[in-house]
């Protein structure tokens, strides 16, 4: 369900996660993605790419820090 935002929340928000997908670390980020997608295409078709672990895995599993929240990993740079 989507939020429910004003429209100026709305483009405010719309603001701030796009500056946050065009910091550096997301966008190596999502390049190397890009580039494992399409290295195994079989293997990425309907998962993301997890940083972390190193693995494909289902986008629910891929959220939240494997279900410890995200404090924990707040700042880290992962190898990519």
């Amino acid at each position: 369900m989507p939020q429910k935002l004003s429209a100026t929340a709305r483009r405010d928000k719309a603001a701030r996660d796009l500056a946050f997908a065009k910091t550096p670390a997301r966008r190596a980020k999502k390049a190397h993605s890009q580039r494992e997608a399409r290295a195994n295409p079989s293997a990425a078709k309907g998962k993301d790419y997890d940083h972390k672990d190193k693995r494909w895995e289902t986008p629910n599993a891929n959220r939240g820090n494997d279900g410890e929240g995200t404090k924990k990993e707040s700042g880290n740079n992962y190898n990519i």
